[in-house]
């Protein structure tokens, strides 16, 4: 149905804006001289909401707006088509990485900021400022680092966005209507708020492995690690969980 550029292009453009908008909203929360600085987890929620829902409705012309490989994934097990998969995933971790550097473009000011001790302070021998940890902007990190724990939950949380998603489309006339993709909007705001705490939800391969990828080469002051030791696991989980939703749709639908 769709063509190899077009699914490459939407997948890039797309992923690229849900990252834009997630990893800005998580930086607008989160680094100090920003106007929407600690107004809470109910507002990234909702931020990574809206850009699955922006980034989604602008691919799907072009490439049906999958924008994580873990609904690639999903697709292919239950259609069992996959000479295409290679070309969404490719196109989604580009445009994760592109997204990343959009958003740590529009925050340039704020990141730079991000600095242990002001030059005014040097100047009048006040201490260091302790900087903002930026990974969490870009990639996700568990509340408590628990390896099984943190992989079951990010197993959990992608079949609970994978198998309604494939469910969605024996629904007569979402599909044409549009309506299915902002369902899908929601559906990530309601993981984010109930099943987001334990690790931050990453529930997509490419949302957290292109931004964090990008967070390594990104010249941010005061970055802190990549922490490369935990990378494994939100794109893992999301991997297993996605496979597990096509096999459990194929089985019961």
């Amino acid at each position: 149905m769709y063509s190899n550029g077009d699914i490459f292009i939407g997948e890039v453009i797309g992923t690229a804006i849900l990252i834009l908008l997630g990893a800005g909203v998580c930086a607008a929360v989160t680094l100090s001289h920003s106007k929407a600085k600690a107004s809470g987890w109910v507002v990234i929620a909702f931020g990574w909401g809206f850009g699955v829902l922006a980034g989604a409705y602008t691919a799907g012309p072009l490439s049906g707006g999958h924008l994580n490989p873990a609904v690639t994934l999903g697709i292919a097990i239950d259609t069992g088509t996959w000479d295409k998969v290679w070309i969404y995933v490719l196109g989604q971790m580009v445009g994760a990485m592109l997204g990343a550097v959009l958003a740590y473009l529009v925050y340039l000011a704020q990141f730079n900021a991000n600095v242990t001790r002001s030059v005014k302070d040097a100047a009048a021998g006040a201490g260091a400022h302790e900087p903002t940890p930026t990974l969490g902007i870009f990639s996700t990190i568990p509340e408590i680092r628990n390896p099984v724990a943190n992989l079951i939950t990010e197993v959990i949380a992608t079949i609970a966005l994978v198998l309604p998603i494939l469910a969605f489309g024996l629904t007569k006339g979402l599909g044409e209507s549009g309506t299915q993709t902002l369902i899908v909007a929601f559906l990530v705001v309601g993981i984010g708020l109930s099943l987001g705490g334990p690790t931050g939800y990453a529930i997509n391969p490419a949302r957290d492995l292109g931004p964090r990828i990008a967070h390594t080469f990104l010249p941010i002051p005061n970055k802190g690690t990549s922490d490369w030791n935990y990378a494994w696991i939100p794109v893992a989980g999301p991997l297993i969980g996605g496979a597990l939703a096509g096999v459990i749709y194929n089985a019961a639908f």
